[in-house]
């Protein structure tokens, strides 16, 4: 039979705390499972085996105590029924979580995983993330105690304490979840435990309201009178606009090697989807700005000259710090000179596009251009579609 026993282990701290541990005891054998937390003798009930009150976290340490002794009880059951080997320090290995098998640790790695692989936005924003639901759990945890019930905490914490928005909680989640995938696909945790999906934790984002320019804004966009870095500014957003909503990623990492035959050949850089789009009068008006600019880079613009083209991660930090700036010469130099109180960044001309193209083609024409898998997705960007050719529905938008 195993005897559990939750104990202060005698090794003071520096601090003059002790260590919180499971005693499991099998065979006159024991073996001990630190818990992660450190406790002062005055806070803990030797014989109650419980947190006083006196400890400003005694209700959650008692739970968190109730589950771990629960969690070894039930893994002992269960080698019992098997008919496994039992003794106390096979029980200790089967629920303390091994090295690199915890959520923090690979949830480490999932971020090493994304800047390896050159993905600077993503882990930009994420590793973020990560340290959210390291400061909300407070201590290494395994993959099993990471519930349902305790991914709602961790949401309403965020909104509540952090004070982030509802999307911005989810896209907490969404990180979450890549961990516990990752996980699951190397083999370090059970599918039975991940926490997403029907009757568990939903991934669903808010609609959200990102307003578009009306085509007489855009047209005082293109007239106002701007120099310097607010005029190149204007002529990026403008850009994009006239290919359909380029992405400003994309924008940025133009060649002239790219135009061909009064056409633009490129590859999406989020998706890798090729496209062609006919270059217009409009587009060929401002690309003649800057072709006395050309240099050995071949890139039509100069913004990312002194990134690593061949690094994909310096490629995407020089494009994120450039797309800073350009929005801020948007919104503060760009807007004002328009006469525009709407807020104007570069990603605000591909809804443009999508808002002003509404009545002038179909949305599975926005989807082409676009290149999105999901309709759904286009919807978002604007409602009445059916289908077209490309060129004629890129014309008939811009003129």
């Amino acid at each position: 039979m195993t005897s559990i026993k939750v104990v202060l282990r005698r090794k003071q701290n520096k601090d003059g705390s002790f260590p919180l541990a499971l005693r499991i005891t099998r065979d006159r054998k024991t073996s001990f499972i630190h818990l992660g937390h450190n406790l002062n003798e005055k806070d803990w009930d030797a014989s109650a085996q419980r947190v006083k009150k006196s400890h400003g976290n005694s209700v959650r340490l008692n739970a968190f105590i109730a589950a771990k002794v629960l969690e070894v009880t039930n893994t002992s059951l269960e080698m019992d029924t098997a008919k496994q080997m039992v003794t106390a320090r096979a029980i200790t290995k089967k629920v303390k979580p091994h090295t690199g098998n915890s959520v923090f640790a690979q949830a480490d790695l999932y971020i090493q995983r994304l800047k390896d692989d050159g993905k600077y936005n993503r882990w930009n924003s994420e590793k973020s993330n990560v340290k959210h639901l390291k400061d909300f759990l407070g201590r290494d945890i395994s993959f099993q105690e990471l519930t349902v019930s305790m991914l709602q905490r961790f949401k309403a914490h965020l909104i509540a304490k952090n004070r982030v928005s509802e999307r911005t909680a989810i896209n907490n989640l969404v990180t979450v979840r890549s961990v516990f995938s990752q996980a699951i696909k190397d083999g370090v945790c059970d599918a039975k435990f991940y926490p997403f999906g029907k009757g568990k934790i939903k991934i669903k984002f808010p609609d959200s309201n990102k307003i578009g320019l009306t085509m007489e804004e855009v047209t005082k966009v293109e007239t106002a009178e701007l120099s310097g870095d607010a005029n190149h500014a204007r002529n990026l957003w403008l850009i994009s606009f006239y290919f359909a909503g380029m992405r400003v990623s994309d924008v940025l990492r133009l060649k002239w090697s790219d135009f061909k035959d009064g056409r633009l050949f490129y590859t999406m850089g989020k998706n890798k989807k090729s496209d062609s789009l006919k270059v217009s009068a409009k587009v060929q008006e401002i690309l003649q700005t800057y072709e006395r600019r050309r240099d050995k880079t071949d890139l039509v613009f100069d913004d990312i000259r002194y990134a690593d083209l061949s690094s994909k991660f310096d490629t995407e930090m020089k494009i994120k710090s450039r797309i800073n700036v350009i929005d801020r010469l948007l919104r503060t130099e760009v807007a004002p000179a328009a006469g525009i109180d709407k807020p104007l960044t570069m990603h605000i001309a591909r809804h443009s596009f999508g808002n002003i193209s509404g009545d002038k083609i179909p949305v599975q024409m926005l989807q082409k251009l676009y290149r999105h898998t999901d309709i759904k997705t286009t919807i978002g960007y604007q409602a009445n579609f059916i289908h077209k050719d490309v060129d004629d529905a890129l014309e008939a938008v811009i003129g």
